[in-house]
């Protein structure tokens, strides 16, 4: 990574400022976008203070034209583009029969087309240096959870841009990788929106058996630098995987059941 320029979105907090830390130790040059510049401008202070090259850009990736100026801006300042982590998302949690659908848009708005924005301004770029795009995914991208329709739908249709680009630029040198963390201790989780559109509060998850975002953003890390494919993170997620292709009926009892444990649950 030395001397390579990378883009995070969503690097204010959780995965995104963990990769923000580990990708600037590994010496790259990093590029830090995210709605909160407050957060971001801390952030960069700390690493300026280290002597490592970085740049803030507030960015809101709902919106194409904050997408497209990120990606010049990092131009601008580094003059080459060559790993894009396209972190940037929120959640929810509440059955779909209950749930604005303003709310699911919401959602595609930020996971989906962020993800499309980001990588179409930057891919002339990516082409150039044969660089990385990579999508921090989940495995509600593998298996539809129930409570969490637009979070899930937002996360295949990742999967299924990064798949495309994939194949589309198979002969080009462009190395595109979805990253699919287990449940992590993030912030993401108790910003997710309820039903009704407002933050759920306090996440229904013990923290303390969940990934570190610093343990996601190594993993990452190492995924891109071996030009992997996909990155499962847990024994969990590669064997929900693997029982969708076995067995998803079962699957699909097995994940309710999980789900309906949670407290609070929509569907008890």
């Amino acid at each position: 990574m030395k001397d390579k320029t990378v883009i995070i979105t969503g690097a204010s907090s959780g995965i995104g400022k963990a990769c923000a830390y580990v990708f600037s130790q590994m010496g790259a040059r990093v590029v830090l976008a995210a709605r909160n510049e407050e957060k971001l401008q801390q952030i960069a202070r700390e690493l300026e203070a280290e002597q490592r090259p970085v740049l803030a850009v507030q960015t809101d990736v709902a919106m194409e034209s904050d997408c497209r100026r990120l990606i010049d801006k990092a131009m601008e300042r580094f003059g080459r583009i060559d790993v894009l982590i396209n972190n940037a998302g929120i959640s929810m949690r509440g059955l779909f029969k209950d749930t604005g659908l303003d709310v699911i848009k919401k959602l595609m708005d930020v996971n989906f087309w962020g993800a499309v924005y980001c990588t179409r301004h930057a891919l002339p770029h990516l082409l150039e240096s044969k660089g990385s795009v990579v999508g921090v995914s989940s495995i509600a991208g593998f298996q539809g959870l129930p409570g969490r329709t637009g979070y899930s739908s937002s996360k295949f249709a990742m999967h299924g841009f990064l798949e495309s680009l994939r194949v589309e630029h198979l002969r080009d040198g462009l190395h595109v990788m979805i990253a699919a963390p287990g449940f992590t201790a993030t912030n993401v989780r108790k910003v997710a929106l309820g039903p009704d559109g407002e933050p759920q509060g306090e996440s229904p998850r013990d923290e303390n058996q969940m990934m570190t975002p610093e343990q996601v953003a190594r993993i990452i890390a190492r995924g891109i630098k071996k030009r992997k494919r996909v990155m499962v993170m847990t024994t969990q997620g590669k064997m929900t995987v693997l029982l969708k292709k076995l067995v998803p009926g079962w699957l699909d009892k097995l994940t309710y059941r999980l789900m309906a444990k949670e407290p609070d649950s929509p569907f008890k």
